[in-house]
């Protein structure tokens, strides 16, 4: 039999705070034995990560606590109370942590190669020299392309997907016996999140380690795990084999989160629409500067000559990989990145129109952004936040209709009027979401552009984000440019795919005829990546 590696058992963690005390943790029990990958799922708040941090006692004491009879044995040693010296020399050599979110794991002052040395000389007490040959070992392990030249390169300068990398190879430069992966894929695109998934794999299996793999997407479950835990509330609600969580849950709760990914079509609209917004042969090109008189010695071509039309009613989807462009076409075609080509919104050429001449428009064109939180000012309460286009384009006679026109906003995305006075701190990831909808559509616009509006969501609020907007519409023969890298959201939304790779448009038709009979490898592999999660085509997607 397999050696067990980890056991939790009546796990409890409780966050004290003067007069409140929230339990995050409820009651959890679970085993690891050695080689194999057990799964914690569960939606936002749910206590997944709450319970990985406690493996490895890197909760915040003493405003965390665990409660009586809580235990944490990893071989067979408790960790729950344990002094500083078991718990390092537990923490990343024979216990390692992949975080969820990369850019504010790594230091941003520090290079790639500074970074892995320090675990490597802190747990191995390594030479730098013998560091930084090990730090290229496990670089090119992690299929990091000229892993010299990335030693130099600090986190901002890599990619989503090389950042994770660097994260990956962190976290196995000790060749530890149990890896956490906390949500490892989460915001990635399907190309890079099926890479990982197989990395992470392929490692495994030549390292024989165990895995405890922490996400809300029940589909990378399937492909990883051979055991599942269900959690809810901060208590597990259901624990089963993959196969039998899939085929046969027991629990409401579970039931929901497999019966939660987006489905349906787009809105029906008439195909003869007339266009809201029409751009030809756009281009956005940013100058690469270099030498003391930062002479333009080049271009970044992020946009290169894309022509799209979007009509009254329809959406259109934008999908690629990050750096493909999607954004900044979405940006140039509100006039919020400079570009070159020709834009018509409603028949009318604004590019080249002054910001004076825009503003009118503007009430007309809106976008939601992908990160909520970040475009939600912190210091405005969340019916500042929703009013502040009717002050600047003047709508409404009076505070009181504008109050009015802010209750309906609110409840049109469903959400209670009475917490417009709350400050987006206040809300979850989904409502702050619905937050930067409503501000948007309260203007009656024509044409909206929505960037990544539900990429960092669990399943359940992305279907629910996705039903509320195809139901504003139809209400409201709303003209759509959907950008994204989830498919399963684009054929949920689009009338019609534009695919983008490097600035350019790889193909262009009809929704089913792009999901039904991709042409191009590059949209089959994205395909393959985003349906199947198996191996991406040989040469049809960068690392």
């Amino acid at each position: 039999m397999a050696e067990t590696l980890l056991q939790v058992a009546r796990l409890g963690v409780e966050f004290r705070q003067p007069g409140n005390t929230v339990r995050a943790v409820r009651n959890v029990s679970f085993d690891i034995e050695q080689g194999e990958t057990v799964a914690l799922v569960g939606e936002s708040g749910s206590g997944k990560s709450v319970t990985a941090l406690s493996v490895l006692q890197l909760l915040p004491y003493p405003v965390a606590a665990h409660t009586p009879g809580s235990s944490i044995r990893f071989r067979g040693r408790e960790l729950v109370g344990a002094d500083e010296n078991v718990l390092r020399a537990v923490r990343g050599d024979q216990v390692s942590m992949i975080f969820q979110e990369p850019m504010t794991s790594l230091n941003p002052l520090h290079i790639v190669e500074k970074q892995i040395n320090e675990v490597l000389m802190v747990h191995k007490g390594l030479s730098r020299n013998a560091a930084r040959a090990r730090t290229l070992e496990l670089l090119d392990l992690v299929r990091i392309r000229d892993p010299e030249q990335r030693l130099k390169s600090y986190p901002h300068q890599l990619s989503g997907g090389q950042r994770q990398r660097v994260m990956i190879a962190m976290a196995l430069a000790n060749e530890p016996d149990l890896l956490i992966a906390d949500e490892p894929t989460t915001a990635v695109d399907v190309t890079i999140q099926a890479q990982i998934l197989k990395l992470l794999s392929d490692l495994q299996a030549r390292l024989g380690m165990a895995m405890l793999f922490i996400t809300h997407d029940l589909s990378v479950v399937r492909k990883m795990a051979s055991r599942v835990h269900v959690m809810h509330a901060g208590s597990v609600v259901e624990s089963g084999s993959v196969d039998e969580i899939f085929e046969r849950p027991q629990h409401p709760y579970t039931q929901r989160l497999l019966a939660a990914e987006p489905k349906g079509g787009a809105v029906a609209a008439p195909p003869d629409a007339p266009p809201v917004m029409t751009a030809q042969d756009i281009k956005v090109w940013f100058p690469v500067k270099a030498g003391v008189l930062r002479r333009t010695v080049g271009h970044v071509k992020a946009v290169n000559g894309i022509s799209v039309k979007v009509r009254q009613g329809h959406t259109v989807g934008v999908v690629g990989e990050s750096g493909s462009g999607k954004t900044t076409l979405g940006l140039a075609l509100l006039r919020l990145e400079k570009s070159k080509g020709s834009i018509e919104f409603d028949g009318r050429v604004i590019q080249g129109l002054s910001w004076k001449s825009l503003r009118p428009l503007r009430r007309e064109m809106q976008i939601v952004f992908q990160d909520p939180f970040g475009s939600l000012s912190p210091r405005m309460s969340v019916g500042q936040i929703i009013g502040e286009g009717l002050s600047v384009h003047g709508l409404g006679k009076d505070e009181a209709e504008r109050e009015q026109m802010i209750i309906e906003a609110l409840e049109e995305v469903y959400l209670d009027p009475d917490t417009r006075h709350r400050y987006p701190h206040e809300f979850s990831g989904g409502q702050r979401q619905r937050i930067a909808i409503a501000r948007a559509m309260i203007l009656k616009p024509r044409f909206v552009v929505l960037d990544e509006p539900t990429s960092a969501l669990d399943m359940s609020v992305q279907a629910q984000i996705v039903d509320l907007l195809r139901e504003l519409q139809a209400r409201h023969k709303l003209a759509y440019l959907f950008i994204s890298h989830d498919l399963k959201v684009i054929r949920a939304m689009s009338d019609e795919v534009m695919v983008m790779r490097d600035g350019q448009v790889v193909e262009h038709r009809p929704a089913d005829e792009i999901f039904d009979n991709p042409r191009a490898p590059y949209t089959r592999a994205l395909m393959a990546a985003a349906f199947d999660l198996e191996a991406v085509e040989e040469g049809a997607v960068r690392t």
